[in-house]
């Protein structure tokens, strides 16, 4: 963790124009919870992407994920034209860390290497710690697929938004809830691109359109090197459950939000041997790259052609009012 926020301050030292950090919560044990914020300045808000990694302490790969993904989009807007669109038009939010507590904690050794949750104790009559970080969040808190066994790795708290890792990115995206278009939240393993939402009774607006981007998504991934993903709601593709950060920032009307869970499929499960994190990086970042440019797209050429709309309409409207109609017109 102490090279991850060296390598954040290092980041924002070396590009100073597009880079800035921001601090917006705290952890259990106290410790800062930053995001680096990434794109032109701008005198008037910005549309933004969200991604956050390491939500759950075991899965390293994640956070790596969160350093390859800064590392290649700062490596291009400068050469490539769509990028360097991106970095005008949107912010990206990009949290590396999440769960700080659980990942040093994970980093401990032998014995602590798959710890998964936070690290906030128990309650009274429990002597184990921690709580599931993604069951917490205000999103059909408690419904499916959580265990109220203060020992078990799928605790979802003692109420809704008790650990202050959920308060934080719960606040920071109400905050921002209006401006953020795409929330991307990275986990593994299991190779699977999860669209809202966890309880299987409860569909998105537009799952439809989630599942054309998730495929597309899953697309870009097999064509670096040749993994396949599957594409689902969690209950259709892994297991049901609630509370999930992905499900929180559907709801509140951020129009897309999606779970990766990267490399593999079991065979090493969270202990991804070195050899893989450049390949599943690679393939991720294609995958993540996807989507974003499919929210920006989107956004922005609708926002342009309401703009020429809007030009021809009042053109139209100024020369009826002259007299001007009809043939005359042109």
């Amino acid at each position: 963790m102490d090279e991850i926020s060296a390598w954040m301050s290092q980041i924002q030292n070396e590009n100073p124009d597009v880079v800035s950090s921001m601090i917006y919560g705290q952890t259990y044990e106290k410790k800062s919870i930053a995001l680096l914020k990434i794109g032109f300045s701008s005198t008037t808000p910005k549309k933004a992407v969200w991604m956050d990694c390491g939500i759950h302490a075991r899965e390293w790969i994640a956070p790596a994920f969160c350093q390859h993904f800064v590392k290649e989009i700062l490596g291009s807007y400068k050469t490539d034209p769509k990028m360097n669109l991106l970095f005008k038009n949107l912010d990206f939010y990009i949290t590396p860390v999440l769960n700080i507590d659980g990942y040093v904690y994970s980093w401990k050794d032998n014995t602590t290497r798959l710890w998964r949750k936070s690290r906030s104790p128990g309650t009274a009559n429990c002597s184990c710690f921690g709580t599931d970080l993604n069951r917490n969040f205000y999103a059909n808190w408690g419904m499916v697929g959580i265990s109220r066994d203060c020992c078990s790795e799928i605790y979802n708290g003692q109420t809704p938004l008790s650990e202050s890792e959920a308060v934080a990115v719960t606040e920071f995206l109400a905050e921002h809830q209006n401006t953020i278009l795409c929330y991307l939240t990275i986990h593994s393993y299991g190779q699977l691109i999860l669209v809202p939402y966890g309880h299987p009774n409860i569909s998105a607006p537009n799952y439809n359109e989630h599942m054309e981007v998730g495929l597309a998504a899953a697309k870009a991934i097999k064509a670096v090197h040749g993994k396949e993903y599957r594409v689902g709601t969690s209950p259709d593709v892994l297991y049901p459950n609630s509370g999930s950060s992905r499900d929180f920032a559907r709801l509140i009307g951020i129009p897309y939000s999606f779970t990766f869970e990267l490399r593999d499929k079991g065979e090493h499960g969270f202990i991804l041997p070195e050899d893989q994190i450049q390949p599943t990086c690679q393939e991720a970042y294609q995958g993540a790259m996807s989507i974003i440019n499919y929210v920006h797209d989107k956004t922005f050429t609708v926002s342009s052609a309401n703009t020429v709309t809007a030009t021809l309409l009042y053109t139209w409207t100024t020369l009826v009012a002259l007299g001007i109609s009809g043939t005359n017109m042109f």
